[in-house]
């Protein structure tokens, strides 16, 4: 092999290395990122588990609530729901969600009960 051959050799080499080296990294720096992401906990100690449900529940009440207790749960057609949580109880509002009450209609038919204790818990923590 010649000594120009072989430098070329060489270099490119050290090239796919540095290629590779540079993946590698970028590799573990986005699975230390992703890893990273999200470790908080919740009461029982639950990964993820808690945000999970809290963006189910939000999606229900944006789908079935907002037109009456508005995007930002400030009250509409229906009361402010911001302090709801420092008012009643999830059972209480559990209840409210299924039953209807003072001019609110019943969600029992709509949602099932595993939605309407999502919800319920969702908001019982907006205090």
């Amino acid at each position: 092999m010649s000594g120009q051959n072989a430098d070329g050799v060489v270099r490119f080499n050290k090239r796919l290395l540095l290629q590779k080296t540079f993946a590698m990294l970028t590799g573990i720096a986005a699975l230390l990122f992703f890893t990273a992401c999200g470790q908080g906990t919740n009461a029982a100690g639950d990964h993820g588990t808690a945000s999970a449900e809290a963006a189910r529940a939000e999606a229900l009440y944006k789908k079935q609530c907002l037109s009456c207790h508005g995007a930002n749960l400030e009250g509409k057609v229906g009361p402010d729901l911001r302090k709801v949580g420092s008012k009643l109880d999830e059972e209480q509002i559990a209840a409210i969600l299924r039953d209807g009450a003072k001019g609110m209609p019943a969600f029992s038919k709509m949602l099932n009960d595993e939605e309407i204790e999502a919800l319920a818990r969702w908001l019982s923590r907006n205090n």
